[in-house]
């Protein structure tokens, strides 16, 4: 920011809604408060993925995350952004019960943490859910295609909309634009789906594994940086690789310990004073 300039005011829902066919939307997930200073300077959206059961818990996928989990990540990245606008995802069991369920859930997010919009995967069957929230002020980024919540329905993380079953996709972005959704995720779905989705509806869409010609894109933010060397999906551009070079670090570390090569006497603060009890 130049000096004496205003500062650059929060990216909010209907500034993301005002975004279709304009510039890209730059999206990435973050889970720590470091990550998110560091995605705040470079995206407009930020998203508190659920995700984060996997990444950052070890879980074998999303399924068992809490909403308790997802409160506590949200509120260490909002401490760490600045303007984009943060997006926090609706674990599994939080909102499928009942609208009303799904309220409740989506305010305490948004109360505990500060976030400007929940995110919440399905089509049309969550379009009334949807419609229910955003007709009571709260923000709803939908997701359609691979929703990582059914994959034991789907019977694992295939891609989703080939051949016949595009135009159940195709629905499900229509009704997730006319139920209230300010944005719409498309994951793992072919490329021609994507763009017809994002041609036909009037929300942005925003594809992880999906077009090019998406309004936006997002990807885990751990998997385009390579901090897992052994997970590498089709649909993931690696932009570093950080996993290794940890790795390799982590190794130095160890070595250096194990010959008594660190602390070396730059990192140590000089001679112990005899008058220090143990000292001598």
């Amino acid at each position: 920011m130049a000096y004496g300039s205003a500062p650059t005011p929060p990216v909010t829902p209907p500034a993301i809604l005002a975004r279709k066919g304009a510039a890209p939307i730059v999206c990435l997930t973050a889970y720590t408060s470091p990550i998110a200073q560091l995605v705040d300077r470079h995206c407009d959206l930020v998203l508190v993925g659920d995700s984060v059961g996997m990444v950052m818990h070890g879980l074998p996928d999303t399924l068992g995350v809490t909403l308790e989990m997802m409160i506590l990540h949200g509120k260490a990245v909002r401490r760490g952004l600045k303007t984009a606008l943060m997006v926090v995802d609706m674990p599994f069991g939080s909102y499928e019960e009942s609208p009303e369920q799904a309220f409740r859930n989506a305010a305490t997010l948004m109360r505990e943490t500060g976030c400007g919009a929940v995110k919440l995967e399905g089509g049309a069957h969550m379009a009334p859910t949807i419609r229910f929230l955003t007709q009571r002020a709260i923000p709803v980024m939908a997701h359609i295609g691979l929703t990582p919540q059914s994959v034991h329905s789907f019977g694992g993380y295939k891609v989703q909309g080939r051949g016949a079953e595009a135009q159940a996709v195709l629905a499900d972005a229509q009704a997730v634009t006319e139920a209230g959704a300010f944005s719409v995720v498309i994951e793992k779905v072919p490329d021609i789906l994507a763009r017809r989705i994002t041609a036909d509806v009037d929300i942005p869409t925003i594809g992880i594994g999906a077009s090019a010609a998406c309004d936006g894109q997002i990807l885990v933010v751990d998997d385009m940086l390579g901090m897992f060397a052994e997970f590498k999906p089709k649909f993931v551009k690696r932009y570093a690789e950080l996993g290794v070079e940890a790795d390799k670090a982590i190794a130095a570390y160890a070595e250096d310990v194990r010959e008594r090569r660190f602390p070396a006497n730059e990192h140590v603060f000089g001679d112990v004073p005899a008058s220090v009890p143990g000292a001598g």
